[in-house]
């Protein structure tokens, strides 16, 4: 059976091999994002998106975004998948569609703050 995601360097290519070289070295250079837990890091390659990330213990990701490596974070109820700005602005464009569960994740997050959420539901509720 064919795995979406695996660990097995032998399986990465060298393109993922030098992102996941690039993702060690950020790791190093500016460490892991503050919201990404310590605690069996590991480098995993998505066969499926061809994407590169670390994982933990925890389940959480992180993925270089530009230069700079950042959580990457996928809401519980939609599955919406983004860097923490990518949220932000899809919350901002159409917030009054989000479930409640996606929004308290958000904001527990930090990525948006209840004052956003209000303003978001008032400007989308006068169209």
């Amino acid at each position: 059976m064919n795995e979406i995601t695996t660990t097995d360097l032998a399986k990465f290519g060298w393109r993922e091999k030098e992102m996941a070289a690039e993702l060690l070295n950020a790791m190093i250079e500016q460490g892991l994002p503050e919201d990404f837990e310590d605690d069996e890091v590991t480098i995993m390659f998505n066969t499926h998106s061809g994407n590169v990330f670390l994982t933990n213990s925890e389940y959480q990701v992180a993925m270089m975004n530009g230069e700079k490596l950042e959580s990457f974070y996928i809401t519980p109820y939609h599955g919406y998948e983004g860097f923490a700005e990518d949220l932000k602005e899809m919350f901002e464009q159409d917030g009054e569609n989000w479930d409640q569960e996606d929004i308290d994740y958000l904001i527990e997050l930090g990525i948006i703050e209840v004052k956003v959420l209000k303003l978001v539901l008032l400007r989308n509720t006068k169209k």
